[in-house]
């Protein structure tokens, strides 16, 4: 399943931070994964944008480990 193109888009433009090296995992993330993701899915990663950048990046590098299930399979792939 994939996002409609406004919400999508939305994303995308949402993905786009203050830190350089979160800005490059987020557009990988989107460019391998905004496709394949069903709605929960995409509900999680809205989720997770709501996070400071820095918390969002210290997911992704696995220096911290996330508290809220719901948003744990996103964090697995922003971290692969």
């Amino acid at each position: 399943m994939s996002a409609d193109p406004k919400r999508a888009s939305r994303l995308r433009w949402s993905c786009r931070r203050g830190l350089l090296e979160l800005d490059l995992v987020l557009e990988k993330f989107l460019e391998n994964r905004l496709p394949l993701l069903t709605e929960e899915e995409l509900d999680s990663f809205e989720k997770l944008l709501l996070l400071p950048d820095n918390d969002i990046l210290d997911l992704a590098m696995g220096r911290a480990e996330i508290s809220d299930p719901a948003l744990g399979k996103i964090v697995d792939w922003l971290r692969v």
